[in-house]
This record gives structure tokens, C-alpha cells and sequence, in this order.
């Protein structure tokens, strides 16, 4: 139900009654009075009284239903709130508070599409208040329309920047954004290089070092391709301990992109692990007189994985003025940069001065200065061509100006539907303002349940499970039975190889929640992780209402049920429904022992042929190769009998 705070009330109230005053009091007057007086004591019954005595004498007065509907709200009588606000807005449609709460209300029980065109109206109505944009915008998530709600949570928050729900809610819609655009550009094109990289990126970020490196070196003769590859290889290569073959790749794109900034940030780091503290204070200076936002949201990367003693010195000698000649702004900057909680928080600082000739934004860019490119594209009209557009995604998140990357990014998938490259920078652009928008929650709402428990869901993504755990149970002690903290504990306890953890958690939370796909699906793996197929199937069946994108995996894994408890035929079918989820060849290698079990070799040889495709394609990624642990080696020879 949508509260209404006391200060908020009487503002929606004295918008209601212009000229009331000014009246000679008689008996609607008295009964507003009266109404009022109620409200503002918490008597609501008394006040819904009034205001239904009031609506009897004057049914032709819009604000007498608005007023009926707000008192309605705070008694927590909805249905009746919304036929109230509905008299209210059949009077007089452009009246804010009908408007306003009928949008809140129907969002809040599930009709998000109808909640729209109120709330819309009535952002239009008072473009002032953060309300009508904060629901307008939760009304968008509801209906998955990330790329509309988030304008709409941005614009609430440029109103009220203390909302501390409404950052919450601009991180998540900012993060299932970059889930949207990340599964479209796996089924658009996952061979692309720019799906390449983003996986390269991740493998870097779970400490996967060598396979990220080998999946680099497959992406760096392909085109079109993102910036500095050879740089990202290099970083790579430096955290994988090959020092002299990151030194190369750091060589090379500079000279064959002598734009690329990272290459800079990668000599420095060698500069640092050689012990040639003075060439690594020139290579960070030259970066920052470059461009300032590129060096605020990079240079903290540069010290990642080296040895703590190690950052140590280093920061010591950076802040040391007597062997550091850095300007005071650029010392603090790295100390900020290398402190800094959030990914891509890049500050304000004052730009250097700028070249005495007019350059294009090209030129700009070529030499490295993403900001001033950014500023030479939208001096004039704004980009139109993909060209321009695709300069200033570059630009823009290069320089840590992020909203404006991601707008690049829209307005690129819009002029080109299958744009790969738009994705790619949406991607980038949304989840540095993920970090940041979250990030702001938590300094709003530090002990906050729902501070804990995304604190835990960032810590499950980094692998770091005790961590997570011990996040989620911190949001369950103020809250016993939220839901999210919940999932989380269970599905961290999946992950961390404690299947009985997560049963149990998951068994207190289907107590509220019996149907939640979710939950069924973290208690269906647990129980089969404890070989409890049959008791497994129901839970998996409920999970069947789970997001699209997962129901591949869900079907697989109804397939291994069905494999496990002798229906052989219903499990080929399931397991190929499950198909397209195999990343590790796993699914199509059950599927080719059950084949061989009902005599058919042929479907079990192209169903180990897929197999090892999938394994080679994991190879070529750098990814580990996988074993074959049931299969015995006469059921694989003979599923490749006859093979050409």
C-alpha cells in the first residue's frame, strides 16, 4: 500500500481546496474542517466518514473525491481509494493527487500498464514533484521497460536527491538493463568481439587471469572491435605474472592507436613492478593532462593484484612532494581513484587548458582528450548520424560521463536495431551507473535490510560466498522473513557447496511463498545436489514460471531428473529443450548416454560431436576443458562408431 507522510498530505491538501478559505463557513466547509482536523490526529475512519458526507452534498466537486480518496488511502482501504480517485478524475482529468495515487495504486496491485497514462499525466500536471516520476518510473520496472524507467528515476532523483528508494530502484533498473542487452547480445551475436570482450572482462573480474588473456588473443584481428584490446590483454597478462608479453601488448596499441590511454596506464603499472617510480609518475602525469575523467575512473585499476607492501610504497612515494613534482589536484586524484568503493566514479575536476586551434571531435579523440571530445559533439545539434554517435558513446564513457554513454548507446540502437556495438556500450555505461546509483543508496540507507542484502547479491556475483552470507543473514536478523534476503542465504549456500543450508533456508521461505519459481528452483538444486531426484520434480515444476531466460536450464535439469529416475524418453525430450543452456558440453553428453541406452548411436555421436564443439569453443576461450566423469570410455567409443 502507498503511504502518505503528514507534510506530504497537507501539501496534496492545500492544493485541493483553493478559494475555501476565502467562503463564508457552512456545513461542507465545517465538514472539511472537521475531516482535516482528523486526518492530521490519525482518526482516518473519521475522516472518510466526513469526506463521504461531503461527496453526498457536492458529487459534482472533483476535490471532494480527491480528498475522500487520499483519507481512504491513509485507512488503508484501496479499492475504495481507487473508485474515489476514478469519480475525482472523471470530473476534472487534470487534477494532480487523482492522478498521482490512482498511477501509485494500480502499479501496486500488479497493473502496471494501467498505472502509465496517470502517472504520466500527472508528471505533466506538477513537473515539481519527485512522486509522480519515482512511480512512473517503479510502474516501468514492473513492466520491464527498464530503458523508460530509468529517465524517469533519474529525473525523481534531479527533484529529491536524498531519495534514498528511489537510487535503490535506479540500480536495479540500471542492472536488469545491462541483463536485457547482455542476453540480446548473446543471441544476436555472441561470436561478435564486443560480446568477446564483455566476456573476456568478466573471466578478469572472477580472477580468471589465463582464460581471460586467451580470449583476448582470439578477439585482437577481428573488426570492428572495441578500444585498446591489446591494452586489456596486457592487464590480463600482467595479473597472469607474463610481464614482458603485457609490456608488448601495451607497445603495440599505442602504436597502432596511440589514443589508447589504457596502453599508458599499463606502462605505468610495469613502470611500478620494476621499481622505475619515476617514469610511472610521468606516464600518470601525461594521462592527466590528457583527459582528467579518464584518469579519475582508471587509475585506481592500475595497482589491482600488485602485492599490498608493494601499494604501499608506491602511495607513499606518490604522496611524497619532495620526489613526486605532481600538481596537489593530481596526487589526490590517484589517492581518490585508488580508494574509490564504486566502479567508474569519476569527479569533477577542472579541465586543462584547452589547445589554441579549433579541433574536431575526431582529433580530439585520436589524441586521447575523451572530454573535450564529448564537448566539440555537443556544442552544436545534436549527433544524428551513427558515426557521430558512436564517437560519443566512445567518448563519453571513456571520460567516466556515463548517463551520456548510455544515451549514445539508445540513440544508436534506435537509428540500428541490431547495432552489437550499441549493446556493448550500453552494457558498460549501465553498470558503472549501477555501481554509482547503489552505491549512493547505501550512503543514504547504510544498515538498511535492503542495504545488506545488496551488498550480498554483490558479493555472490564476485564468488565471495562467506561474505555473502554473512550480508543476508544481517538483513534476516532485522527481518526475518524477506524474502530477498532469503533467496540470497539459500542460493549462497548452493554456490558455496552446502546443499542441506540451502534446503533449509529455502524450506522456511516456501513456507510463505510455496509457488515463488524462484525459490523452487534453489530448492530443487539443492535436493538434487543431495541425489533427492523424485523429491526434486515438483519444485522444478513450479520453476518453470521463472524468467524466460531461464527456462532452458530449468527444462535440463528436469531432463537430469527424469534421466535419474528411468524415463529415458521424457528425459531426451527435456534435456533437449535444455539445449541452448549447455555451456560446458554436460547436457549434450547426458543426452548421448541416454541415447546409447535406448541403442541409438547415431543421435548419441552428434550429440558428443555438439559436445566437443561446446569444449572447443570453452577452449578457444580459454576456458578449462571439462571431463567426461560418467560415460564410460566402451559407451564413448561406441557412440562414435561409425563416425566419418
Amino acid at each position: 500500500m502507498a503511504t502518505i507522510g503528514k507534510s506530504m498530505l497537507f501539501l496534496l491538501l492545500g492544493g485541493l481546496l483553493p478559494g475555501f478559505a476565502q467562503q463564508r463557513p457552512g456545513p461542507l466547509q465545517s465538514l472539511f474542517a472537521a475531516a482535516q482536523q482528523a486526518q492530521a490526529s490519525g482518526d482516518y475512519a473519521t475522516a472518510v466518514s466526513d469526506y463521504t458526507q461531503a461527496a453526498k452534498m457536492r458529487p459534482d466537486m472533483p476535490i471532494v473525491w480527491a480528498n475522500l480518496g487520499l483519507s481512504q488511502q491513509q485507512a488503508g482501504d484501496i479499492p475504495a481509494a481507487i473508485e474515489a480517485f476514478q469519480r475525482a478524475n472523471r470530473l476534472d482529468p487534470a487534477l494532480y493527487v487523482p492522478n498521482l495515487f490512482l498511477g501509485i495504486d494500480y502499479a501496486h496491485s500488479g497493473k502496471a500498464p494501467q498505472a502509465v497514462p496517470f502517472l504520466i499525466k500527472a508528471e505533466k500536471t506538477n513537473p515539481a514533484d519527485a512522486q509522480a516520476p519515482l512511480a512512473l518510473g517503479r510502474s516501468y520496472i514492473s513492466a520491464r521497460e527498464y530503458n523508460k524507467a530509468i529517465p524517469e528515476l533519474d529525473r525523481a532523483l534531479t527533484l529529491n536527491p536524498e531519495l534514498g528508494t528511489a537510487w535503490f530502484d535506479l540500480g536495479i533498473a540500471q542492472l536488469d538493463q545491462v541483463e536485457i542487452d547482455a542476453l540480446t547480445i548473446s543471441d544476436e551475436d555472441k561470436q561478435s568481439p564486443f560480446a568477446g570482450a564483455l566476456y573476456a572482462e568478466s573471466l578478469l573480474k572472477q580472477a580468471r587471469f589465463a582464460e581471460a588473456a586467451s580470449l583476448y588473443q582470439t578477439l585482437l584481428d577481428t573488426q570492428p572491435q572495441p578500444p585498446c584490446l591489446h591494452s586489456e590483454l596486457g592487464f590480463a597478462l600482467l595479473r597472469n605474472h607474463e610481464e614482458t608479453a603485457a609490456q608488448a601488448a601495451f607497445a603495440a596499441d599505442l602504436a597502432a592507436h596511440p589514443e589508447c590511454s589504457l596502453a599508458l596506464l599499463g606502462q605505468a603499472r610495469v613502470a611500478v613492478d620494476s621499481g622505475d617510480s619515476t617514469q610511472a609518475f610521468s606516464l600518470l602525469a601525461q594521462l592527466w593532462q590528457r583527459d582528467r575523467g579518464f584518469f579519475a575512473c582508471n587509475a585506481g585499476a592500475m595497482l589491482d593484484g600488485l602485492p599490498a607492501e608493494q601499494q604501499s610504497a608506491f602511495l607513499a612515494q606518490w604522496a611524497d612532494t619532495s620526489r613526486n613534482p605532481a600538481s596537489d589536484d593530481l596526487r589526490q586524484a590517484l589517492l581518490t581513484a585508488f580508494n574509490a568503493e564504486g566502479e567508474g566514479s569519476a569527479q569533477s575536476y577542472p579541465a586543462p587548458a584547452p589547445p589554441g586551434a579549433h579541433r574536431t571531435a575526431e582529433q580530439d579523440y585520436a589524441s586521447g582528450q575523451f572530454a573535450a571530445c564529448v564537448h566539440s559533439l555537443q556544442a552544436g545539434p545534436a549527433p544524428e548520424s551513427l558515426t557521430r554517435l558512436r564517437l560519443l558513446a566512445a567518448c563519453s564513457f571513456l571520460t567516466g560521463d556515463n548517463r551520456t554513454a548510455a544515451r549514445a548507446a539508445s540513440a544508436m540502437r534506435s537509428r540500428e536495431p541490431h547495432s552489437v556495438e550499441a549493446l556493448y556500450w550500453s552494457i558498460q555505461a549501465n553498470e558503472r551507473l549501477a555501481f554509482q546509483s547503489l552505491a549512493r543508496f547505501q550512503q543514504i540507507e547504510p544498515d538498511s535490510v535492503r542495504s545488506h542484502v545488496l551488498l550480498g547479491d554483490i558479493y555472490q556475483q564476485l564468488e565471495r560466498y562467506d561474505n555473502a552470507q554473512t550480508e543476508y543473514q544481517k538483513a534476516l536478523a532485522a527481518s526475518p522473513s524477506n524474502e530477498a534476503a532469503m533467496l540470497g542465504l539459500a542460493t549462497a549456500y548452493l554456490n558455496d557447496y552446502n546443499p542441506q543450508g540451502a534446503a533449509s533456508v529455502a524450506q522456511a521461505a516456501l513456507v510463505r511463498a510455496p509457488d515463488d519459481p524462484d525459490l523452487n528452483l534453489v530448492m530443487a538444486q539443492a535436493l538434487m545436489n543431495q541425489h533427492e531426484y523424485a523429491a526434486a520434480e515438483p519444485c522444478l515444476q513450479k520453476s518453470l514460471k521463472a524468467k524466460p531466460q531461464m527456462l532452458p536450464r530449468i527444462h535440463a535439469l528436469i531432463g537430469k531428473v527424469y534421466a535419474e529416475t528411468g524415463r529415458t524418453q521424457e528425459a531426451i525430450e527435456q534435456l533437449n529443450l535444455g539445449a541452448s543452456s549447455d555451456e560446458d558440453g554436460s547436457v549434450h553428453y547426458l543426452l548421448a548416454h541416454l541415447y546409447l541406452r535406448q541403442g541409438d548411436s547415431k543421435d548419441a555421436h552428434a550429440a558428443l560431436a555438439r559436445m566437443d564443439t561446446i569444449k572447443r569453443q570453452r577452449a578457444a576461450r580459454g576456458v578449462k576443458r571439462v571431463e567426461d566423469p560418467d560415460l564410460s570410455p566402451i559407451e564413448y567409443a561406441s557412440a562414435h562408431a561409425g563416425a566419418p
